[in-house]
């Protein structure tokens, strides 16, 4: 079993990572729309990597899993990245595909993939969040602990400038599905690129 202990002191304890632990963790997404999935990296430009997430032309380096809401859907058939908006391959259109992606510091990562976990990715309108909010930050803890010091992050929205709070409303994004409504973060590794994101398809 793949199994590796990543401490950062920006988030709590050396967390030994495994395939269970990361199962859980991904748990913390089942009743939303949301779409989670780790890719290698195979080049200095990681855009192609995200793109072949998308598509689901790519299975976890781990053999860890996944989530992804639209497996056995019809809508595959026709795209297989939907309902996400692939980056374009031309140099033009790739730049300006980057330009709706934001870095943030490792220490919000936390608190974004719980918003991306709640009802509304809105942690204000979370019904019973401070009973549940321990157990959610541990399952964060676990995804971050699989990108190492020296990761990038990346989300779709300037909300909060360098140091943003995702557990404050957040009122604006660029989509990048097909849907006017979704957030996410790329995590970018040495070896792995991930993907995690949650549409409102309303």
């Amino acid at each position: 079993m793949y199994s590796e202990s990543h401490h950062d002191p920006t988030c709590g304890p050396p967390v030994s990572l495994d395939a269970g632990m990361w199962s859980e963790a991904v748990e913390m997404y089942r009743h939303r729309y949301s779409f989670v999935a780790v890719g290698p990296r195979t080049g200095e430009d990681w855009m192609p990597d995200v793109a072949a997430i998308m598509r689901r032309e790519v299975a976890d380096p781990r053999g860890w899993r996944g989530d992804d809401p639209e497996v056995g859907e019809p809508e595959l058939l026709e795209d297989p990245a939907f309902p996400f908006r692939v980056p374009p391959v031309d140099e033009e259109g790739a730049a300006q595909w980057r330009c709706g992606l934001y870095e943030i510091p490792r220490r919000s990562v936390v608190r974004l993939l719980v918003m991306l976990a709640t009802n509304e990715m809105n942690v204000t309108r979370q019904p019973g969040f401070s009973e549940r909010r321990a157990g959610m930050e541990r399952h964060a803890e676990v995804i971050l602990s699989r990108f190492p010091g020296g990761s990038a992050f990346f989300t779709n929205t300037s909300h909060g400038g360098e140091n943003p709070d995702f557990y404050e409303r957040v009122s604006g994004c660029w989509p990048m599905s097909q849907y006017a409504w979704d957030f996410g973060l790329v995590a970018v590794s040495c070896h792995e690129v991930g993907l995690i994101w949650s549409f409102d398809a309303s």
